[in-house]
């Protein structure tokens, strides 16, 4: 079978076929998981109970934290073939950094495919000002037309091309960069990006009001790539915004919005799990949450409560009370029915919920130690599959 990878640019949306190639397709769909729910979890120390446990909703009381955990992964894994390849990607390489099992390097490699392809079509057009002002357009508008859409467009409009090279070009070089690679066009890419000065948009407090979270992605996304050194900028900007004085002022909405940028700090500074974070240097968050974890448990969703957990768990505070109370709610809102934690709404659907989901095997099954990674070049399961549009970078 020839190769037939293939990506979708209308709307901005990546599609790629199953077929990626013959060696790939049968490499990842039987290697990759097909041990899934059995050698991989046990290798990991997230292996099922020996006894198959399909409770009730009534009898959710009795499972264990650490098989709720068990549960959502069987759940996930035994269905990760049917999920888009950007998901799969983004549950496999957490797996991966949670485990440091081989067996998730797969789902990477079909992730680094997809934005390979990616950064091929738009990397290599961006000294084409037309292209980068259509793309530009394209990106807008696939936000959507709801209100925190709305609220996106509008902030957005100041820095019409802000999205093109934040959320399209920082995106997908960081993601093969954290792969061990330097994608298509990497070079003009990167001069393209030192010129586009995103300081004005990721400071303004419209966009932080907005999309607290991304933004701060994309500060250490740029930082990584050795494009701009926004975080001192942001950081500064972000506290003008929502300083404590001012949160009994804060809508629901800001409130989530404040917590999902705080998390994010810990989250990128530890490039995504792969290390541990400072303490001295998150201390002004963690204090934050612990002052404030009432309220959070009250008024976030499941995915940030999360999140707040496993900020704790990075900065190596294991025992403190407020991982043990965002466990115990997190815990608390697996639908033993389903064998997910559905949306807000009661929405089990597995491809919108990875992300609350993986989140909860990590802040329930925290490990002792994180790996970083995968670099696929390095790894016997994936180093023969890369993609031809990538080079391989030294690790340190």
């Amino acid at each position: 079978m020839s190769q037939d990878l293939k990506i979708t640019h209308k709307l901005h949306k990546l599609t790629l076929s199953i077929a990626i190639f013959s060696g790939l397709a049968f490499f990842t769909a039987n290697n990759a998981f097909a041990n899934a729910t059995s050698a991989a979890l046990s290798s990991t120390g997230l292996e099922q109970p020996k006894s198959a446990l399909k409770p009730n909703a009534s009898d959710k009381s009795q499972l264990t934290q650490n098989e709720v955990a068990r549960l959502i992964q069987q759940n996930l894994e035994t269905n990760l073939y049917k999920l888009p390849p950007r998901v799969q990607g983004h549950y496999g390489i957490r797996l991966y950094r949670l485990t440091g099992d081989e067996q998730y390097a797969n789902a990477a490699l079909v992730d680094l495919y997809a934005v390979t392809e990616a950064q091929a079509f738009y990397a290599c057009q961006v000294d084409n000002p037309e292209f980068i002002r259509q793309a530009s357009e394209v990106a807008i508008a696939e936000l959507g037309n709801g209100p925190r859409a709305k609220a996106r467009k509008k902030a957005l409009a100041p820095f019409p091309e802000f999205l093109f090279y934040s959320d399209v070009l920082l995106r997908f070089a960081s993601r093969i960069d954290e792969l061990g690679f330097t994608g298509p066009c990497h070079s003009q890419m990167v001069q393209a990006l030192k010129k586009a000065d995103l300081r004005q948009g990721l400071t303004d407090p419209a966009m932080i009001k907005a999309w607290a979270a991304q933004l701060i992605n994309y500060v250490y996304w740029a930082k990584q790539l050795g494009v701009g050194d926004y975080l001192e900028d942001y950081k500064k900007a972000f506290t003008a915004v929502y300083p404590d004085s001012r949160d009994t002022t804060l809508s629901k909405a800001q409130f989530r919005n404040k917590l999902y940028g705080m998390t994010h700090f810990i989250f990128a500074a530890s490039e995504y799990y792969q290390h541990q974070v400072d303490v001295t240097e998150f201390a002004w968050i963690l204090d934050y949450f612990n002052a404030n974890i009432e309220r959070i448990l009250q008024e976030a969703t499941d995915d940030i409560i999360a999140e707040v957990g496993i900020s704790f768990l990075l900065a190596g505070k294991t025992n403190h009370p407020v991982v043990a109370q965002t466990r115990a709610y997190i815990a608390n809102s697996f639908d033993a029915n389903s064998q997910i934690i559905p949306s807000p709404k009661g929405n089990p659907d597995l491809a919108l919920g990875e992300h609350r989901n993986v989140l909860a095997i990590m802040l329930l099954n925290w490990p002792e130690t994180l790996h970083p990674g995968p670099y696929l070049n390095e790894l016997k399961p994936t180093k023969k599959y890369l993609p031809m549009g990538v080079t391989p970078k030294a690790i340190d």
